[in-house]
């Protein structure tokens, strides 16, 4: 537990899916630190013991659980919610799922891939990939947001402008996040935390780890953000940085179709180089590759190319 918190939510309270009727499990003042239990994002359906078949058997009514509603008192719609993310309590498992006719590739890659990962929960060491891979973590919480002002049941896939599920692997600890306020109190909610994510999370899945997050609710007034901001603490890839980079493109007018490009050609070139087999492969560059929009004004053409750090097999 968190001797700093004002408040413990434990993960027992979770709801699937934004709905602005759900009751609040607690009542906060602005300024309060809170400590989430958050479930991972299949709810506890893979664990250590999980096999292929496992994946197949997914319950999509169960999948990406949100710990909360909270109440901050005082937020009111046009307002924003100041979430100061403090710090991430891993779990040291996680799992990363190729699950059919989800991701990118979804169309290449049809059959259910499975990954189960151990890490050192205190030290954060790079998690071990297969014999020769070591993947740098960074823990964040994939889902983060508000309810949305309309009424009734909304899936909790799709981000949304109030936040949800964003995927941004860069709110780490030390992040601040400002998140649009739609109804009162904000009903705030999070879950979905990741080990390690690239940008892009391109097979559909991270690094899916349940973890505690300590986060500080506060309330700007009046702020009235079209959608979610955010400020870091300092450089974003230094995890991954330190051996370069290996580099693939996809060059035409289509974004969607150069990012699938950029992601296919970097399967290609790692499945190859590295002897694995292409759905791992798909994996491995979902927890690790960062897509990029290198260009974007030379028409009719633009340029998506993917990054995936040599620091992985060096």
């Amino acid at each position: 537990m968190c001797s700093n918190c004002d408040y413990t939510i434990h993960g027992r309270h979770h709801h699937f899916g934004w709905d602005n009727s759900i009751a609040p499990v607690e009542k906060v003042a602005p300024g309060s630190t809170i400590e989430f239990q958050c479930l991972d994002s299949s709810g506890g359906q893979l664990t250590e013991k999980s096999t292929l078949a496992d994946v197949g058997r997914l319950d999509f009514e169960k999948v990406n659980p949100v710990t909360g509603p909270i109440f901050v008192e005082g937020a009111e719609p046009g307002d924003a919610l100041k979430v100061t993310i403090e710090a991430f309590k891993p779990s040291g498992f996680g799992w990363t799922a190729n699950i059919p006719g989800f991701g990118l590739l979804a169309d290449q890659f049809k059959e259910p891939g499975l990954t189960l990962w151990k890490y050192d929960a205190a030290s954060l060491e790079p998690a071990l990939f297969g014999k020769h891979g070591r993947v740098p973590l960074k823990p964040f919480a994939g889902t983060i947001g508000n309810a949305p002002a309309e009424k009734g049941l909304h899936s909790v896939v799709p981000p949304r402008r109030v936040g949800g599920n964003l995927d941004i692997r860069d709110l780490a600890a030390g992040t601040v996040l400002y998140l649009p306020v739609e109804v009162a109190g904000a009903l705030f909610s999070v879950g979905d935390t990741h080990a390690a994510q690239g940008d892009g999370e391109v097979c559909g899945t991270a690094i899916e780890s349940a973890m505690n997050a300590v986060l500080t609710l506060d309330v700007v007034k009046g702020a009235n953000l079209k959608t979610p901001r955010f400020t870091t603490p300092g450089p974003v890839t230094r995890h991954l940085d330190a051996k370069g980079y290996e580099v693939t493109t996809g060059i035409g007018a289509d974004l969607m179709e150069g990012a699938r490009s950029a992601v296919a050609q970097m399967v290609d070139l790692l499945a190859a180089r590295y002897n694995l087999a292409p759905v791992d492969a798909y994996m491995l560059v979902s927890v690790c590759g960062d897509l990029r929009i290198s260009e974007i004004v030379d028409m009719p053409n633009w340029v998506v190319s993917f990054y995936f750090p040599r620091c992985v097999f060096e």
